[in-house]
């Protein structure tokens, strides 16, 4: 009988933290951390205003993300790829992103994220924040410099909701125990299939299409939201 007692309560025990599990996917560039890597890069090969221009038609969803990816990421031909150590130092987290991803931690729930940036610096972004998912492009490099092509499949916005789906899956959860968060027009399809989905400083498009919005640059906000909702 206590084996039984045992056996019944470890169970009961597993099934209440499955129930309490999250899984909470963002955005990094202008979400996760204050800037937008593409656009650092642009500085470093001298095109910055014509790449930011570029990154903010195609965040506020008024040209094709996959035609504006490929178009800046043309511009950055010929910089040497030294260029992502010192892109990686001028980066600076949003305020409460760390908090965030600490508190998520504590309560046994999983961080992700999904980016139109690249892995050259968000692998590093993700080291430091302790995140245990990432999704991101890569940039082609020739001889130590960049060619101004991707090395792989474009992450468009399909590619992040199929993120979530996939990361869900993993871990056994159904997509309403999942966040997503995002600024731009491509983060819209995960935001609107997750259980709680933010627009986080977002985008007028973004702003409408989501169920939940953030205004404040302080990601610890989003916790006010998941617990209540």
């Amino acid at each position: 009988m206590t084996a039984s007692f045992k056996s019944s309560r470890a169970a009961n025990e597993q099934e209440h933290r499955t129930a309490d599990m999250r899984l909470i996917v963002m955005d990094i560039d202008s979400t996760l951390i204050n800037e937008e890597v593409i656009d650092l890069l642009g500085e470093e090969a001298g095109v910055g205003e014509q790449v930011a221009a570029i990154t903010e038609r195609a965040m506020r969803g008024e040209i094709d993300f996959k035609q504006a990816l490929e178009e800046r990421v043309g511009l950055l031909a010929g910089l040497e790829q030294e260029v992502f150590d010192r892109t990686f130092e001028r980066v600076t987290f949003t305020p409460g992103a760390l908090e965030l991803v600490q508190v998520a931690h504590a309560r046994g729930w999983k961080v992700g994220v999904v980016s139109g940036g690249f892995h050259e610096v968000a692998d590093r972004i993700v080291e430091t924040a302790g995140i245990d998912y990432c999704l991101a492009n890569r940039l082609e490099v020739q001889g130590g410099k960049l060619t101004g092509k991707l090395a792989a499949e474009i992450v468009t916005r399909e590619r992040k909701l199929d993120a979530l789906r996939s990361w869900a899956q993993e871990l056994g959860l159904p997509l309403s125990q999942t966040v997503a968060m995002g600024d731009g027009a491509n983060d819209i399809p995960m935001i609107q299939a997750a259980g709680t989905g933010i627009a986080f400083c977002a985008k007028p498009k973004t702003r409408e299409a989501a169920p939940f919005t953030i205004d404040e640059r302080n990601l610890m906000l989003a916790m006010d939201i998941i617990l209540r909702d």
